[in-house]
């Protein structure tokens, strides 16, 4: 959403007459966790089924992939572990090209770095999410050079999926594998698809931030039977099936806890209700805070999908406000709200200094002028009302509060 004016519609205020109340701290994106989450974790721990294997693992992984319409489902560690094995599945080697989005937290660069690889960035369109434009120049480009990619790893930022109806012919194109960082976007759709089953593979995270979480953790999601036993061997640090402890490849560590997915699976059934909160939380901000420039928003459906809302951005257009995203975040980490600007471009990090890039004028805007509103689906309504509350005075004291 892009802000200039903005008023709180219930009740309608002037500036002078808006007051902050004062409470306990909001954050960005909390996890939401209860009643059925103990259950399901005590009854696991006195199963006694505490190591990294067991029946809630197993049914975890069957419920995750039947929720999201994959034939297999590996749990991991993390969504970090999940591309690394992902990327290791499709053959990525050492001194391989692999395209990503620019705009993505560091983890789906730093995955690729893992495997020896190089990551090729590609910048966004207006939504945040990849550019099929400049991903056709960097394949063009790539294979031009005799440096044909090893993977395209789009990301859906916020949860908003990319534009596979592009995206997926590109790389059927030139026969380049993806796999789809949809870390963000569990209980997302895009057409008649659950985000997640695109791709040859797709990974997701249930980090304490996301959608759901299982404290720490994720899973890589495919139809590939090979894909999915490769990555259950190489997270168990590539044991092979005999009764004493031999290796042919060196493995890793990334097994998740039955512990841990015994929560994952009460969050996962509640993530209906986790996705339908989020949504509501979205929808009061669109009502309340005005958008009066012509940017496109960076939350929202449209005839191609249905957002999970996972976090709700803002655009903040500096010419036409007269303050930027970082002034209204820091007006409002005074009064307790957590905000957090959007991710800084993988192209501008020191670590990725000198790689290859494509674009980046988009996704260098929006990290400029993008700021993260609190989105977690623990927010009580009071909570929602006091965020536009506080944006509402500091839009009054800046002297751009228009009413309706």
């Amino acid at each position: 959403m892009t802000i200039s004016d903005a008023v709180s519609t219930k009740p309608q205020v002037t500036a002078s007459s808006q007051t902050i109340p004062a409470a306990k701290r909001i954050l960005l994106s909390g996890p939401d966790v209860g009643e059925l989450e103990e259950e399901y974790l005590l009854r696991a721990f006195r199963s006694g089924w505490i190591a990294p294997v067991g029946p809630d693992l197993e049914a975890f992984e069957k419920e995750l992939a039947d929720r999201v319409g994959v034939a297999h489902a590996v749990g991991l560690s993390s969504g970090t572990a999940a591309l690394h094995l992902g990327l290791l599945g499709l053959g990525v080697k050492p001194r391989d090209r692999v395209i990503t989005s620019t705009m993505t937290f560091a983890a789906t660069a730093n995955a690729i770095t893992y495997c020896g690889a190089e990551p090729v960035f590609v910048d966004c369109v207006d939504d945040g999410n990849m550019d099929p434009i400049q991903l056709h120049r960097a394949l063009k480009d790539s294979i031009r050079s005799g440096a044909k990619p090893a993977a395209i790893v789009p990301v859906d930022l916020l949860g908003r999926p990319a534009d596979y109806d592009r995206i997926l012919p590109i790389a059927a194109e030139f026969d380049v594998p993806v796999l789809v960082d949809a870390a963000e976007s569990l209980g997302s759709r895009y057409r008649d698809h659950a985000c997640g089953s695109l791709g040859e593979a797709a990974v997701v995270s249930f980090n304490g931030n996301k959608i759901m979480t299982t404290s720490g953790g994720g899973a890589l999601l495919t139809n590939d039977e090979r894909l999915a036993e490769y990555a259950r061997y190489l997270s168990t640090q590539a044991r092979e099936p005999v009764a004493h402890y031999e290796h042919r490849e060196v493995g890793f560590n990334y097994r998740l806890s039955n512990l841990l997915a015994a929560l994952g699976r009460a969050q996962l059934a509640r993530l209906d209700g986790l996705v339908e909160r989020r949504r509501e939380i979205r929808a009061r901000y669109r009502d309340s805070i005005v958008a009066v420039t012509d940017g496109t928003t960076l939350f929202g459906d449209d005839n191609t999908h249905r957002d999970n809302a996972w976090l709700s951005a803002i655009l903040v257009d500096e010419s036409r406000t007269g303050f930027n995203a970082g002034e209204l975040g820091a007006w409002l980490a005074e009064h307790d709200i957590e905000t957090r600007p959007l991710w800084n471009p993988m192209h501008l990090q020191p670590v990725f200094a000198g790689a290859r890039m494509y674009g980046g004028e988009v996704s260098e805007g929006i990290f400029a002028s993008g700021l993260n509103l609190p989105s977690g689906s623990t927010m009580s309504d009071d909570d929602v009302e006091r965020v536009i509350a506080t944006v509402t005075v500091f839009l009054g004291q800046r002297g751009c509060l228009a009413p309706r």
